[in-house]
């Protein structure tokens, strides 16, 4: 998913250089995030189970470039997301996150076409996987958003690396709402961060998500 911002910009070298970036305005929109819950909605107090990620959840990337001298923030976004949340005994106990990346798009359709084909080449790996590797103590869910460590496992473009991030969790009618930030090397991926003249992307990055949760 990351990849997307690291090196998608190289389709712009590939396809017409600026011109790519000619139909873009402006910065991305915030990261999405859980919300707090109106006082008078009906909570259900007992988390413990299997929880489904929900269709309408989504996750994508995040990434800084300079683009001919200005700062410029690309996203990239899908609600092709899929997995399970296993909460046991009150803790999180297990999480697997499922995304497809071929989904993933952005405010340019030629950045996201060399993306998907040249950079992820997502017919040799057509997800990213997030898995959590270590039980987190959640604290109880209300409809005001609690903080929870989690460790985990990153996976893209075929690497694993081990990471870590601060996760925001609320108990909605429906459920439960995950909010949250995983920070990204790109060379721990095996990612060069192109400089290609008219525009330099950080070397660093966020994969991003929302996801709603139902039992």
């Amino acid at each position: 998913m990351i990849t997307g911002g690291a090196v998608a910009v190289v389709a712009a070298a590939a396809v017409g250089g600026p011109l790519v970036y000619a139909a873009i305005e402006g910065d991305a929109p915030p990261a999405p995030t859980v919300q707090v819950q109106p006082e008078a909605v009906e909570l259900t107090a007992d988390t413990d189970g299997t929880w489904a990620i929900a269709p309408s959840s989504t996750a994508g990337y995040r990434v800084e470039e300079v683009l001919n001298g200005a700062d410029v923030t690309v996203a990239g976004t899908t609600d092709q997301v899929t997995g399970t949340v296993v909460v046991s005994g009150g803790d999180l106990a297990d999480a697997d996150v499922t995304v497809d990346v071929a989904s993933i798009t952005t405010d340019s359709g030629r950045r996201d076409s060399y993306f998907r084909d040249n950079v992820m080449d997502v017919d040799t790996h057509p997800t990213a996987t997030f898995s959590v590797t270590e039980v987190a103590d959640l604290p109880e869910l209300t409809g005001t958003p609690v903080t929870v460590p989690v460790t985990g496992e990153l996976t893209l473009a075929g690497v694993t690396q081990p990471v870590q991030t601060e996760m925001s969790v609320v108990r909605t009618a429906e459920g439960v709402d995950v909010s949250g930030s995983v920070p990204v090397t790109f060379a721990d991926h095996g990612i060069e961060a192109p400089d290609l003249g008219f525009v330099r992307v950080e070397d660093t990055g966020s994969i991003e998500f929302l996801l709603h949760l139902t039992l």
